[in-house]
């Protein structure tokens, strides 16, 4: 399914995508050496409780999942990249976190994700989390009406492959709207000039991951979090956005 928002669904877009920022930019302040990442999930649900919105993860239950997820928010550290489980550990110096969030306000769903270092970072993490930000740029700037889906993938793609990453194109961006995940797919690489023409009204979640050596996951035992078959360390970086009449509107920053 592909939704066309209405103006005044757009307008409610607009404010599920900035709480969903701000939940993120909390959770990125309070996670610390030490912060337990069941914390973090306990932080997350009190927050969406008290904005009075919903989860749109924790009764999630796709066919690739051990559902339902039963937590609030993904938390992924070091090797872990997609769809972490929270779980009973403390933050660690130098641990690289991703948090990734949907939440689901008046109707209408947004989703985004941050990957930082906890405490002391280094120059492989800064680079690889660098180049998910700059491929996220990539991939908004060539979003417009008339663009496709593949110019947003090609542009991704182009910026993560000059940063010398390998990209999996197992998960990438998505629509989303009234429901988390729609169509159209949005890999994080593709062919200028194929794919769904984007029109304004349309919500997409765009979402660049990397992993420093391989491009291949396994899948924990917890039958969700999703880690490089290396054991190398990973990034991503989301943003929901809306396609308008000439370009397209980042719904998802962080508050001011």
């Amino acid at each position: 399914m592909i939704e066309i928002l209405s103006p005044r669904e757009i307008a409610r877009a607009r404010e599920t995508g900035a709480l969903v920022g701000s939940i993120l930019e909390s959770l990125r302040t309070r996670a610390t050496v030490g912060t337990n990442l069941l914390d973090l999930d306990r932080w997350t649900h009190e927050m969406i409780d008290g904005a009075g919105a919903q989860s749109c993860y924790v009764d999630y239950a796709p066919s690739f999942g051990r559902g339902p997820f039963a937590h609030y928010v993904c938390t992924s550290v070091n090797d872990a990249v997609l769809h972490g489980l929270p779980h009973d550990y403390a933050l660690a110096d130098g641990d690289l976190l991703t948090l990734d969030l949907a939440v689901s306000l008046h109707g209408i769903a947004s989703d985004a994700a941050i990957s930082f270092v906890v405490g002391s970072s280094d120059d492989e993490s800064d680079a690889l989390i660098e180049a998910t930000r700059r491929a996220l740029a990539a991939g908004i700037d060539a979003a417009r009406p008339g663009a496709r889906t593949g110019d947003l993938s090609h542009a991704i793609g182009t910026v993560l492959d000059a940063a010398g990453y390998p990209v999996n194109t197992d998960f990438g961006g998505h629509g989303i709207g009234t429901t988390m995940h729609q169509e159209p797919h949005v890999p994080n690489a593709g062919r200028p000039g194929r794919g769904f023409a984007l029109r304004p009204g349309l919500l997409l979640a765009l979402e660049p991951w990397v992993m420093v050596d391989t491009d291949e996951l396994v899948t924990d035992d917890d039958g969700w979090t999703l880690r490089s078959a290396t054991g190398c360390r990973t990034a991503h970086t989301e943003h929901t956005v809306a396609i308008t009449e000439d370009g397209a509107e980042i719904l998802t920053l962080p508050p001011r």
